[in-house]
């Protein structure tokens, strides 16, 4: 059903929490790849990626391009853009799941990103009123819907491009935690 694509460079020691958030995933079935795209990294990434038996790719390529090219490679339906060190909450499995059954059931194209975990009463507050869409809460997109949005552009920063090109409005916030380790 998803394809993960993480964007990394020299991400060894972030990498490892987020491959770790996963594995329940792969073992409900819902994980078909992981693909680990990377910016030639000079630490252990590649083998990190490796060992937990995801399709590393390496390139010197622009992140933009990077994502966009692992995204039409993918063989899932559903993609799933994480950053390393991204570690979604325990009940990211059946939340993924029910977005992806209500866009099926309106057959119409949206997105979803994880709640943030905030602990302060300004962030939970800014968060409930500005609601604001960052790349660090993940995404996930249809494959098609991605596709058809033309993928990540070729700009300084793909992600937040992106983001904004799929529109506020057609973003849903999951209530599954991400919390973001700074590794």
């Amino acid at each position: 059903m998803f394809s993960v694509i993480i964007p990394t460079a020299d991400s060894e020691r972030a990498l490892v929490p987020t491959l770790a958030a996963l594995v329940p995933g792969a073992t409900a079935g819902i994980i078909r790849e992981v693909i680990v795209t990377d910016a030639q990294s000079r630490d252990q990434t590649g083998e990190v990626a490796d060992i937990a038996g995801c399709r590393f790719v390496s390139s010197t390529k622009p992140l933009g391009v990077r994502l966009s090219e692992a995204a039409k490679t993918a063989r899932g339906a559903w993609l799933m853009f994480l950053r390393p060190g991204c570690v979604l909450g325990p009940t990211w499995i059946d939340e993924t799941i029910a977005f992806v059954d209500e866009v099926g059931r309106r057959n119409r194209p949206s997105a979803a990103i994880f709640q943030p975990e905030t602990t302060t009463v300004l962030a939970i507050l800014t968060h409930a009123f500005r609601r604001p869409v960052s790349p660090q809460q993940g995404l996930i997109i249809a494959k098609a819907f991605y596709l058809e949005l033309g993928g990540h552009p070729e700009t300084p920063l793909p992600e937040a491009a992106f983001l904004k090109r799929i529109g506020r409005r057609r973003i849903a916030t999951l209530r599954t935690p991400v919390n973001f380790t700074d590794i």
